[in-house]
């Protein structure tokens, strides 16, 4: 089966300012490079459908979904972008762009589900795992994974499904919404301390936080996978796996400090498709967070893909 790739134009209307990290251009790069590598071709492409709000407030408080729905009508009505917190802004078209990107996970999640691909992925922006279940914030207005995920257990019926984050920044808002919900798991790594502070302490016993001080490398990176979190996937046999798949651990990217290349990105891809073959027939639903260098960020999405697709050379678990 091909891989899935949801995407939408209208993730690209959505611009902070314009010397934001979080830019359009992010999607621009790695379209541009898997046109120019052929894999492109190889990919099962989707437009993205809108999320409702019904999908939205499984993972969110209604009045969180009607305050950023207000706040975005009278931004689209008066043209004037709005600051939500220190780091996240939106303008005109950023409604029609969360909506995106929370839909594209949800449509996701039913073609996997549904047999219809063995696995997806996400290029959409606003990203979401900062974004708590009343809150907007660090780029994201809506929580895209812990949408999909409960889009997964209370519609698809699913009983297990794991959070698989490696962003290099905690994924606070995931962990606000899915804490203590023992029909799913959530993993990662990230760099600490670094923005937003949080994740030395779980908010759950269905987390594993696993903190890494500046400068960690990949090897480390990688015995962290084959120590502490392939086994606690094993043991919690999902039936579905979510990644939130940010990029900015990359050892180009200025907003963070960890070292991976994308070598170490095919290789973690690999790992977590390992684990889905063995205990989810293979099914994953990967959604973009970061990466704000535009070359690091398209190189290591290739190098993603190309795993998701099979096409890596065959090593493909």
């Amino acid at each position: 089966m091909a891989t899935a790739y949801f995407t939408h134009p209208d993730c690209r209307k959505h611009v902070q300012s314009p010397d934001h990290p979080e830019s359009p251009q992010r999607l621009d790069a790695i379209a541009d490079l898997l046109i120019a590598t052929g894999l492109d071709a190889l990919l099962d492409l989707h437009e993205a459908p809108l999320a409702t709000e019904a999908q939205l407030a499984r993972a969110h408080t209604a009045l969180h979904v009607a305050t950023m729905r207000d706040l975005c009508a009278e931004i689209d009505r008066s043209g004037q972008s709005r600051s939500l917190d220190p780091d996240t802004r939106a303008g005109p078209g950023t409604w029609q762009a969360a909506l995106r990107a929370a839909g594209a996970a949800v449509a996701a999640t039913d073609l996997v589900l549904s047999g219809g691909a063995e696995n997806a992925f996400c290029a959409v922006r606003p990203p979401g795992h900062h974004a708590e279940k009343d809150q907007a914030m660090g780029f994201c207005l809506f929580n895209n994974v812990a949408v999909a995920v409960r889009h997964a257990l209370d519609v698809h019926g699913l009983k297990r499904v794991a959070v698989v984050d490696f962003d290099v920044h905690h994924g606070n808002g995931t962990e606000d919404i899915l804490a203590h919900d023992m029909r799913t798991v959530m993993v990662g790594f990230f760099q600490h301390p670094l923005y937003p502070g949080s994740g030395d302490v779980p908010k759950g016993p269905n987390m594993l936080n696993l903190p890494v001080p500046p400068y960690t490398k990949g090897p480390a990176i990688r015995d962290l996978f084959t120590t502490r979190l392939i086994p606690r996937l094993d043991a919690f046999k999902p039936e579905l796996l979510v990644l939130s798949a940010g990029f900015d651990a990359h050892r180009d990217d200025d907003l963070a400090q960890l070292m991976l290349v994308e070598d170490d990105y095919a290789w973690i891809t690999r790992e977590l498709k390992a684990c889905a073959q063995r205990h989810a027939r293979g099914r994953i639903v990967s959604c973009l967070e970061g990466g704000y260098n535009l070359g690091a960020l398209a190189r290591s999405v290739l190098a993603h893909l190309r795993v998701l697709a099979g096409v890596d050379g065959g090593r493909t678990g």
